[in-house]
């Protein structure tokens, strides 16, 4: 069972570096998300740091105390690229207040 898991999770990092590259080199992004983001190579960018997070916190936290602050690295550089990847979006709206009398 645990092979399956770490099958599962090398492909997903493979498949995050992946598109990641494709959005930094040619600015595809995936269809899904398409029409939120704003600039595709800060997302490619973020994608990209996020498989490199998520692999360094998913494969170096299995092993002993000695790769422990690789691993707490690696969930901090995932964090981050998130944020990168929410600064390639596009804003949402900004919601309208209704007008307030003052002279009542």
């Amino acid at each position: 069972m645990h092979m399956y898991l770490v099958v599962a999770g090398a492909l997903v990092v493979a498949l995050m570096a992946g598109f990641g590259i494709a959005g930094i080199t040619r600015g595809w992004v995936l269809p899904l998300g398409r029409h939120r983001i704003l600039r595709p190579k800060l997302w490619g960018y973020g994608q990209l740091l996020g498989a490199v997070g998520a692999s360094l916190w998913m494969f170096l936290g299995v092993f002993p105390a000695r790769f422990d602050a690789l691993a707490l690295l690696g969930w901090f550089v995932f964090m981050g690229s998130l944020g990168i990847q929410m600064l390639a979006q596009r804003p949402g709206r900004t919601p309208v207040l209704p007008a307030t009398n003052s002279a009542s």
